[in-house]
């Protein structure tokens, strides 16, 4: 018997079979926070390039205003270099009241006393004895040489460097006569390194005549008539030594009086000279005319600096017109004062310089320095002009910077010849003749390049021989290593020296043998 199984009828479209998917992780508020504190760390490029365009105009605009501050700070100097150029005079400035001339005198002789510096020609100047008989007089005398030695040697040179040269100067010639019996080779020695020699000439020639007239002149307008003495070291020796009411003006007091009254007017003009004279004149304090006029020369040389001047600590700030415009306008600066002068413009001279060394040992003895009987040759110059009658080695001036080592040497060989009125050749063999190199010497207003060499000559018949045979004039001499260690030789000359040892030391007596094999020929 067969059982019958009832089937459902066939769907048009079967039902798919269904996938069973997991439920979404839910994301919980604590993670929404910190995606959303993303995007706000995270800014969008649009974000990026307005920020970056909002930075570049901030920048812009300040840039534009500094350059705008520049600008006016420019026009107002180019103002005062235009007011300089055309020679403005201080017609305008007026004089300085009675009571405002009290007030700065006051305050600068309070400043001073606390704060001067302890100098030795200040402590040989002060004292309380002044012109009371014979006493007092030799201590006038005594004081006015110690100014005037100390004035001359701070003009265009620093007070630490003066100290020594001051104190070695006043052991070796304590009075005016000691200093009047002295040579002028003397004078030179002990005024080598210094510069400017024409003011120890000037020390001398005017010793000599004070000791002949007998007496320190005591006024400014006597003390004009020594050579040598101006019008600053007269007011300086007047006031400080004999107490007379007369103004000094150097470059300090220059500076400060200027900015007191905001002078722009070329400070070198002879004009603008003499109004700073007449203005000085009024601060000088007739009680104390030598503190008086020290104390604006300190006050210039410490505080009211060139470049750096210490406005808030000054004693007479407010006074200075120069720091109020400063302050009231953005457009000047106190050291826009004085007006800065065109300087001029240094020469360029060239000169061959040969450092002659004598020896009568052997080449090797001359080459390592052995021969204690070497000598050097020096050379007196003219007794007028640069470097006046002071000492230094054979020196040709060149006439173009460029020229090769044999036409120099043909020049020295013809400056030797006509020097000794001799042919060398005669006399002596050349041990060595090699360049050293090259030393730039700068002066005020000049600039020396020196093309320097080193010749040794072998004298054939001895020193002895050579000094007999050969004119000895006042225009030369000879001297020993010993002897220009210890001589006032000038800077420069100083300088060729030690290049002339340092060359020996790093080359000959390195390499002797090749020091023999590099023996140059010469037309000597």
């Amino acid at each position: 018997m067969r059982t019958l199984v009832l089937r459902q009828p066939l769907a048009a479209n079967p039902p798919k079979a269904s996938i069973p998917i997991p439920n979404p992780p839910r994301i919980s508020s604590s993670m929404e926070a910190a995606g959303r504190k993303r995007r706000k760390v995270c800014p969008t490029m649009e974000q990026k390039a307005q920020k970056k365009t909002a930075t570049e105009a901030s920048r812009a605009a300040e840039e534009e205003k500094v350059k705008k501050r520049t600008a006016v700070k420019a026009s107002a100097r180019q103002c005062h270099r235009e007011e300089m150029e055309s020679g403005s005079t201080l017609g305008d400035i007026e004089d300085f009241s009675a009571d405002e001339a009290q007030r700065i005198r006051a305050a600068l002789l309070r400043w001073y006393d606390v704060h001067r510096r302890v100098l030795p020609w200040r402590t040989a100047s002060s004292g309380d004895i002044r012109g009371n008989g014979e006493e007092g007089k030799e201590v006038d005398q005594e004081r006015a040489y110690a100014v005037w030695v100390s004035e001359v040697m701070l003009q265009q040179t620093r007070v630490q460097t003066v100290i020594a040269y001051y104190n070695r100067w006043m052991d070796k010639w304590p009075t005016v006569h000691h200093l009047a019996s002295a040579s002028q080779e003397e004078v030179n020695e002990m005024w080598a390194g210094l510069g400017y020699y024409r003011r120890a000439r000037f020390l001398l020639e005017g010793a000599k005549s004070i000791v002949q007239e007998g007496e320190f002149p005591r006024t400014a307008s006597e003390l004009r008539k020594v050579r040598g003495i101006g019008d600053y070291t007269a007011g300086a020796i007047a006031s400080i030594a004999f107490n007379e009411a007369v103004p000094v003006v150097d470059g300090n007091v220059v500076r400060v009086i200027s900015r007191l009254k905001a002078i722009s007017a070329n400070p070198k003009k002879s004009t603008t000279v003499k109004g700073i004279w007449k203005l000085a004149s009024q601060l000088v304090d007739p009680l104390r005319p030598g503190d008086s006029n020290q104390a604006m020369m300190e006050l210039g040389a410490t505080m009211c600096s060139t470049t750096s001047p210490g406005c808030s600590a000054c004693p007479i700030s407010e006074a200075c017109l120069a720091l109020s415009l400063s302050r009231s306008s953005g457009s000047t600066d106190v050291t826009d004062y004085p007006s800065k002068a065109a300087k001029t413009k240094q020469r360029h001279d060239f000169a061959a310089v040969c450092v002659v060394q004598l020896t009568e040992g052997s080449d090797e003895e001359s080459l390592r320095g052995r021969n204690n009987n070497d000598m050097l040759l020096l050379v007196k110059r003219p007794e007028e002009g640069l470097l006046a009658g002071l000492w230094e080695f054979p020196t040709v001036l060149l006439d173009e910077e460029v020229m090769d080592v044999g036409t120099r040497r043909k020049i020295v060989d013809k400056y030797l010849k006509e020097l000794f009125h001799t042919d060398l050749k005669e006399i002596c063999n050349v041990i060595l003749r090699e360049n050293v190199g090259k030393y730039v010497h700068i002066f005020s207003h000049i600039r020396l390049h020196m093309h320097v060499e080193l010749l040794i000559l072998k004298l054939k018949g001895g020193l002895r021989q050579f000094s007999e045979n050969i004119q000895c004039t006042s225009a030369w001499k000879c001297v020993d290593g010993k002897s220009m260690e210890n001589m006032g030789l000038t800077s420069g000359v100083r300088k060729v020296y030690n290049m002339i040892q340092d060359y020996k030391k790093k080359q000959l007596l390195q390499c002797p043998m090749l020091s023999r094999r590099k023996k140059c020929k010469s037309s000597i």
